[in-house]
């Protein structure tokens, strides 16, 4: 299973990202989370097949209409244990 851990910035909370993101993971059969950071940021992990992980990178980019998202800031990690479903914190 291929694991990325995701820091995503600009205009990403309090418009629907972290479940919006749950949504679109959920479609696309990838795990992970997404949690609102006290800087004002939003960090996902995402985890499943490589293609759809790097799909879902590429859409966390867009996001909900409302989100103006600046930076995407992706780094493999490797989980013993991975996430069995996708959550919001």
């Amino acid at each position: 299973m291929y694991c990325v851990n995701v820091l995503v910035s600009g205009l990403v909370q309090g418009v629907s990202y972290r479940w919006t993101t749950r949504e679109q993971a959920r479609q696309l059969g990838v795990t992970g989370h997404a949690i609102n950071l006290e800087d004002g940021r939003v960090e996902v992990l995402l985890c499943g097949d490589q293609p759809a992980v790097e799909q879902m990178a590429q859409w966390l980019w867009r996001g909900p209409d409302a989100a103006r998202v600046t930076s995407v800031e992706v780094m493999a990690v490797h989980l013993d244990c991975p996430p069995a479903d996708f959550t919001v914190g």
